[in-house]
C-alpha cells in the first residue's frame, strides 16, 4: 500500500513539474521609460520641493533655480530703450504751427476771393454805366485795378500753402530719419531681451512628464548647473516587459498580440500587449529564462502591461502567448 502511495505522489510530482515548466512561454523584467531631468540654467536651487516616490503632474513647477543676475540684465536693457524713446524725434508740435499757417491762409484766400466776388459785381456794374457815359472810365480802370491786385493776393496766398505743406513733408521727412537710426538700436535690445527671457524661464524646473520621481540627485540651496541632473522620473501607470523568445516560438508572437502576464507562482495576471519584437536574435542572457532552456539565440520582445500599483520595476513577470 505504502508502494502505490509513492508512486502516485511520484506521479502527481511529475504532473505537477510538467505544468509548471509549460505554465508560461517566456520570463522577463519590468521595465519603464526612465527619464532623467537636468537642469538648463547656472545658479542656486532656492527651491526644489520634491521627494523620492511623489507623484508629479506634466508642467508641474518642482524647483527654481535663483537667476538675478539675469533679472538685473533685463531691467538693464528695459532702461535703456526708455532712454532711447526719449531720444526719439516728434515732429507733431512743428508740423501743428504749419498747419495753423496754412488754416490762416486758407481762411484769408476765402476773404479774398469773396472780394474779388463783390468787385465782379461792381466791375459789371461800372462797365455798364461807362458805355452808357454815365460813369468816367478811370471808375472802371479803379476796380480792375482792384481786382488784379486781389487775384495777384490770391495765388501768393495759395503758392505760400503749398510751400507750407513741403514744409510739413520736409520735417515728418528728417523726424522719421532721425528716429530710424534709434529704432535700429532697439532691435537688438529687443531681440537679447528675448534671450533673457528664455534665459529666466528656465530657471524655473518643470517636470516635463507625468510620473513618479524614482530618484533625487540634488539638494536645494545646491549650485546648480546647465547639464546637471537633478531627478528621475518615470511613469508607472505602464510598465514594459522585456523577455526573450526561442526561434521555434517567433512565428507565434506578431506586435499588437494580446498576451497573458502574470507576476510570481500563481500570482495575478494583466492583459498585455506586444509592442516589439528584436528583428535580430542574440546570444541567450545567462540571467534569463526561456521555456527551451538549450536555446542558444533568443529574441527579445517588449509587453506593454497596464500598472495598478502592483508591478514593480525590476520585478519578474511570466509571458503565456
Amino acid at each position: 500500500m505504502n508502494k502505490i502511495y509513492q508512486l502516485l505522489g511520484l506521479s502527481l510530482l511529475i504532473i505537477a513539474c510538467g505544468k509548471k515548466q509549460t505554465a508560461y512561454d517566456a520570463t522577463g523584467v519590468f521595465e519603464a521609460q526612465e527619464v532623467v531631468i537636468s537642469a538648463e540654467a547656472a545658479g542656486v536651487l532656492r527651491q526644489f520641493n520634491i521627494n523620492e516616490g511623489q507623484q508629479v503632474a506634466a508642467g508641474q513647477q518642482v524647483g527654481f533655480i535663483d537667476c538675478d543676475q539675469l533679472a538685473l540684465q533685463k531691467d538693464q536693457i528695459t532702461a535703456t530703450e526708455r532712454a532711447l524713446q526719449l531720444r526719439q524725434t516728434e515732429a507733431g508740435p512743428q508740423v501743428r504751427v504749419l498747419n495753423e499757417q496754412i488754416a490762416l491762409q486758407e481762411s484769408q484766400i476765402a476773404t479774398q476771393r469773396e472780394q474779388l466776388r463783390v468787385l465782379k459785381v461792381e466791375q459789371n456794374r461800372v462797365q455798364k454805366l461807362v458805355a452808357a457815359q454815365a460813369a468816367p472810365a478811370k471808375q472802371l480802370d479803379d476796380v480792375n485795378g482792384q481786382m488784379a491786385v486781389l487775384e495777384k493776393q490770391i495765388a501768393s496766398a495759395q503758392q505760400q500753402i503749398g510751400v507750407l505743406r513741403q514744409q510739413i513733408t520736409a520735417q515728418q521727412q528728417s523726424a522719421a530719419i532721425a528716429n530710424r537710426g534709434i529704432l535700429s538700436e532697439q532691435q537688438p535690445l529687443g531681440v537679447r531681451k528675448a534671450q533673457l527671457d528664455d534665459q529666466i524661464n528656465n530657471c524655473k524646473v518643470i517636470n516635463p512628464l507625468k510620473g513618479t520621481i524614482l530618484t533625487k540627485y540634488a539638494e536645494a540651496f545646491e549650485m546648480a548647473a546647465p547639464g546637471k541632473a537633478l531627478y528621475k522620473v518615470a511613469n508607472l501607470d505602464t510598465l514594459t516587459l522585456r523577455a526573450y523568445i526561442t526561434g521555434d516560438q517567433l512565428p507565434a508572437v506578431k506586435i499588437g498580440q494580446s498576451v497573458q502576464v502574470t507576476i510570481g507562482d500563481g500570482g495575478q495576471t494583466y492583459a498585455g500587449t506586444v509592442t516589439w519584437i528584436a528583428d535580430k536574435a542574440e546570444f541567450t542572457p545567462k540571467t534569463i529564462q526561456t521555456r527551451d532552456e538549450r536555446a542558444n539565440l533568443v529574441y527579445a520582445i517588449k509587453v506593454r502591461t497596464p500598472n495598478d500599483g502592483s508591478l514593480k520595476v525590476g520585478m519578474f513577470g511570466d509571458v503565456k502567448f
